[in-house]
């Protein structure tokens, strides 16, 4: 129980990402690639990636949720935010290697995300990234207007979540697959 009243905390400040304004230039589709070498990831994606860190006090003491996004609206066949985020848990509060304790943190985490969004969970399955365990899943949002896909893990400790939102008309597009698939971890340090 303790895990789902922290995941609600969490995951309405991504979310207030999503509730800004779009901007209101339209972007060429030239992809960039990004790395983040405190989030210890690159990922391909469509013009400038904007960061925001939100500092989350919850049962665990304070938790810093990174969030990193680009926003491309004017691209009639594309997404309309491209999104990146990671959470460092304290060691032991959640791990890659605990088969049992992920089920129950994804099982929390997507219900955590489409209630923030008042959103209804179409899809969602077992998913891995490189190697480490996650899930994948679909919200459709805003009175079924919008989209958000969604591919989740866990890497040790650490918490990420690899997003495009879209609208409902546009959700199936080659952009999202490019995306995600081109989201990888960075070789650790040392």
């Amino acid at each position: 129980m303790q895990m789902k009243q922290l995941l609600l905390i969490l995951i309405p400040g991504f979310f207030m990402v999503i509730a800004q304004p779009l901007r209101g230039q339209i972007f060429a589709e030239e992809w960039k690639e990004f790395k983040s070498v405190e989030g210890a990831f690159r990922v391909m994606a469509p013009g400038e990636i904007t960061e925001k860190n939100d500092t989350v006090p919850t049962a665990l003491g304070e938790l810093i949720y990174h969030t990193l996004f680009n926003q491309t609206p004017g691209i009639p066949e594309g997404n309309l935010i491209y999104m990146v985020s990671y959470c460092d848990y304290p060691e032991g509060a959640v791990s890659s290697d605990s088969t049992d304790l992920l089920r129950d943190f994804f099982d929390a985490t997507v219900a955590a995300a489409a209630n923030s969004v008042a959103g209804e969970v179409v899809y969602q399955a077992k998913d891995e990234v490189q190697g480490f365990p996650g899930r994948r899943w679909r919200i459709d949002y805003m009175g079924g207007k919008s989209v958000i896909r969604t591919l989740a893990f866990v890497a040790g400790s650490r918490y990420y979540a690899v997003q495009t939102v879209a609208h409902l008309q546009r959700n199936t597009n080659v952009d999202t697959d490019r995306f995600l698939k081109s989201f990888r971890l960075l070789p650790a340090k040392g």
